[in-house]
């Protein structure tokens, strides 16, 4: 097996200090790295981490104004990023999402593999008027038809590729890593206690049912805190902060030290996942993997990942329901350990870069 060239889009780079993408890039670029590949991963000229290699991964910067003109610097970015790859002999560009580089997909080398990460159904997000909604759907399929090869992170994205446009594509989740080396000391950074205080670790963002979360946590009998993790720079965060900020509910910002919120999960009482659009989450997968007791909004993408191992939630009152009835984690043992193994079994990083790494062997013997 020869080494691959491979470069990694559609990130706001690495190390991560922004979500799920980035972690994932991180996760699978150094790890393709440390089997004798060479990996490029395109940084935003505006990410904290300003050197040229990290972990063995070469870094390649790209002007990003997102931060001068909004959203539309994303497509900027971008393009930035793709009409470079011609200067790089690539074997294989793995492009993670499609919302803002899809349409730029025409300037890529045709001799290069472009390996497509179709992310979730982003046309489905409340945060977006019906024209962006409308130009995501167009993005969607631009990036489905343009693409030499599809990966689905979650079944239901997989079913709906197979549905909308009749192509197959490869199901590869996320991976995550057990966390059995729990730490107090980090508890006392956030003055918190172990099991009292219940977490929830997202984007604050409309349909990840954050507001349904809070009301719930409020019109319960709990005397918990509710913690929430997540940059609140934007509109929807600053809404919530606002009108719910109090001493029971907690907005941290974001955490990006992946030791911080393994702790910040093992010791909580309870873990909502909101998520209600998209593929497999990350911070799912490292919630199963850090012993947290969880309650998920009840979905195609979350049960096809938890099965019986969570308690379901689709407005506040089923959350009442769910807090009231829980008296202490422990009571609930077989769905932690059900979790714990399921992560060994299907979720490891070790599964997933394999995974990722006989697609990329494969596309190119097949090309």
């Amino acid at each position: 097996m020869h080494s691959l060239n491979i470069a990694i889009i559609g990130t706001r780079g690495i190390p991560n200090h922004y979500g799920g993408f980035e972690q994932f890039a991180q996760h699978l670029a150094q790890n393709m790295v440390k089997r004798g590949h060479k990996v490029t991963v395109y940084n935003s000229h505006t990410h904290p981490y300003q050197k040229h290699t990290w972990n063995g991964v070469n870094i390649i910067h790209k002007k990003d104004p997102e931060d001068k003109i909004g959203t539309i610097g994303q497509f900027i970015y971008d393009y930035n990023c793709i009409v470079d790859l011609k200067n790089h002999n690539y074997d294989i560009i793995l492009q993670l999402g499609y919302t803002s580089g899809s349409i730029w997909n025409k300037w890529i080398p045709k001799d290069i593999i472009l390996i497509t990460n179709m992310d979730g159904l982003e046309w489905k997000r409340s945060k977006f008027n019906k024209p962006t909604q409308s130009f995501l759907k167009y993005a969607e399929k631009l990036a489905a038809k343009s693409s030499n090869v599809l990966v689905a992170d979650s079944v239901g994205i997989q079913e709906h590729l197979q549905k909308t446009y009749s192509l197959p594509s490869t199901y590869i989740p996320y991976g995550a890593t057990v966390f059995d080396t729990p730490d107090l000391e980090i508890l006392n950074e956030f003055d918190l206690q172990p099991e009292n205080y219940n977490l929830l670790v997202a984007r604050m963002e409309p349909e990840n049912n954050i507001e349904t979360i809070i009301n719930g946590h409020i019109q319960s009998n709990t005397k918990l805190k509710l913690i929430l993790i997540g940059k609140i720079d934007n509109d929807f965060g600053q809404y919530l902060k606002t009108h719910y900020a109090n001493e029971q509910i907690v907005f941290i910002g974001g955490v990006y030290n992946q030791n911080k919120l393994n702790n910040l999960r093992y010791f909580s009482h309870l873990y909502f996942h909101g998520h209600s659009v998209g593929g497999t989450n990350p911070s799912l997968l490292e919630a199963m993997a850090s012993n947290s007791l969880i309650c998920a909004h009840n979905n195609i993408f979350n049960k096809s990942i938890l099965g019986q191992n969570a308690y379901y939630f689709n407005d506040s009152l089923q959350i009442v329901n769910v807090i009231n009835s829980l008296s202490q984690k422990s009571f609930d043992k077989e769905k932690l350990n059900n979790n714990r193994q399921e992560i060994i079994t299907n979720y490891s990083w070790e599964s997933i870069v394999s995974q990722y790494e006989t697609l990329f062997i494969n596309s190119l013997t097949n090309a």
